[in-house]
């Protein structure tokens, strides 16, 4: 609450010192900054992005981990998902950050492959990249969740009835896994929409997210822009959650 009510506020030009007039001028600015567009759209753009990987990768894994596993190898496939969570994020991001790095492990390895160098450490798809990988778990949970609680019945039914594997997958299986991945959408969407440490270390000056521009705002002492920007991606993930509502994404947390 306090957020929002300071955004209405602004920050006299000659003393710096917050002036409680309220106005509008501070979401006009957001509005009519190409810069602040920019920036909005890369982060919603990416979050999305990160968010579509990650449930492509984590079907197919949560898949086998529910429904074809042995009860060992379920658990050696838990221990793997949840060991990246035991280490610190920002250990993580470092290390990736080596990675990508020009002089890292894969641009050695692909020129000990004779290929081209990748070169994006510091770009966009590094930032990507990274996401995707540390919030990868976050969306596994969720899924694996779901389709645990599919009955086998219905499969069976679907099979029995002359349907193939692509129609059960998508008119039985998906349906009712649905739940799950947007759940685990919320987390990698919401997650990767108020970062900002990773796009700081790994994605350079081109990579600013929202959350880089609010923390550069508060250091400069503009508090009432900062908090008009904040409210942007409350506001996103506020559209994201009633949305997630309807499909029933809460049923499966």
């Amino acid at each position: 609450m306090a957020l929002f009510v300071s955004s209405f506020w602004t920050v006299d030009p000659l003393t710096t010192e917050l002036q409680h007039a309220w106005n509008l001028g501070n979401y006009r600015e957001l509005w009519d900054s190409s810069v602040f567009r920019t920036v909005t759209i890369r982060t919603v753009g990416i979050a999305a992005a990160v968010t579509f990987t990650d449930a492509l990768l984590a079907f197919p894994l949560g898949y086998f981990m529910a429904r074809i596993a042995s009860g060992r190898s379920r658990a050696l496939l838990f221990v793997g998902v949840l060991l990246p969570l035991w280490s610190s994020y920002l250990v993580r991001v470092y290390i990736w950050r080596l990675i990508l790095d020009d002089k890292g492990v894969l641009n050695w390895s692909l020129g000990k492959l004779g290929l081209p160098a990748a070169n994006i450490g510091y770009t966009n798809w590094a930032v990507w990249l990274i996401f995707t990988y540390v919030w990868l778990p976050f969306m596994i949970l969720p899924v694996y969740g779901a389709l645990e609680r599919v009955p086998e019945s219905y499969l069976e039914a679907s099979r029995d009835l002359g349907a193939g594997g692509w129609t059960t997958f998508r008119r039985v299986l998906l349906p009712l896994a649905l739940p799950g991945v947007v759940a685990g959408s919320i987390f990698t969407f919401s997650l990767t929409l108020g970062d900002y440490v990773t796009p700081l270390l790994a994605g350079g000056t081109s990579s600013q997210f929202i959350g880089n521009v609010v923390y550069s705002q508060i250091g400069s002492g503009d508090v009432p822009s900062a908090a008009a920007f904040a409210a942007v991606p409350l506001a996103v993930m506020g559209v994201y959650l009633l949305i997630a509502r309807k499909l029933g994404a809460f049923e499966a947390l």
